[in-house]
C-alpha cells in the first residue's frame, strides 16, 4: 500500500486510484504477454517434431504469420523478447492469417477480441495444425 501521509488528500486519493487501477490491470492482462517467446518456441518444435515435423517448417510459419526474416526471428529469441512485444514488433502480420479459424485451448480463434491474444492463438493454431499433419501449403492458406 502507498504511504500517503505527506500528500493532501486529494492527491492521496489520486495516488490510491493509479495503484488499484494499475493492480487491476496487471491482474486482467494475461501472464503469456510477459513470457519470453523464446521459453515457449521450444515447445513449439517439440511438438512439431514429435510427430515427425521439423524445427525449419515451425521457422516458416513463424516467418509466415509475422513477417520475420530467419534472421529476425533468431534475433527475437536471442534477445528473449516477450509475446506482446514479438508480435507489436513483428514486420507484417500476413492478411491471410485472418482466414485461420477453429478451435485452440478451448476457444474459437476467430472470436478473441484481445489482438495480441488473437495473434498468439492463430500462431498456437497453426503449430497445431503442423503437428497434426497438415500440408505445409493448407497451413499457410495458399
Amino acid at each position: 500500500m502507498l504511504d500517503t501521509t505527506h500528500v493532501s488528500d486529494h492527491v492521496a486519493e489520486r495516488l490510491l486510484s493509479t495503484e488499484r487501477f494499475d493492480r487491476v490491470n496487471s491482474v486482467a492482462r494475461h501472464r503469456i504477454y510477459t513470457m519470453s517467446f523464446a521459453s515457449v518456441y521450444p515447445h513449439y518444435v517439440t511438438k512439431a517434431e514429435k510427430k515427425g515435423r521439423t524445427k525449419t517448417e515451425v521457422d516458416e510459419i513463424i516467418r509466415w504469420l509475422t513477417g520475420y526474416s530467419q534472421k529476425e526471428l533468431e534475433g527475437q529469441i536471442k534477445n528473449q523478447t516477450d509475446f506482446e512485444t514479438f508480435f507489436a514488433d513483428a514486420p507484417y502480420l500476413n492478411p491471410a492469417r485472418t482466414r485461420i479459424t477453429g478451435v485452440i485451448c478451448g476457444a474459437r480463434v476467430e472470436n478473441i477480441e484481445e489482438p495480441t491474444m488473437r495473434e498468439i492463438r492463430y500462431l498456437d493454431k497453426l503449430v497445431d495444425e503442423l503437428a497434426k499433419g497438415k500440408a505445409m501449403e493448407k497451413i499457410l492458406r495458399e
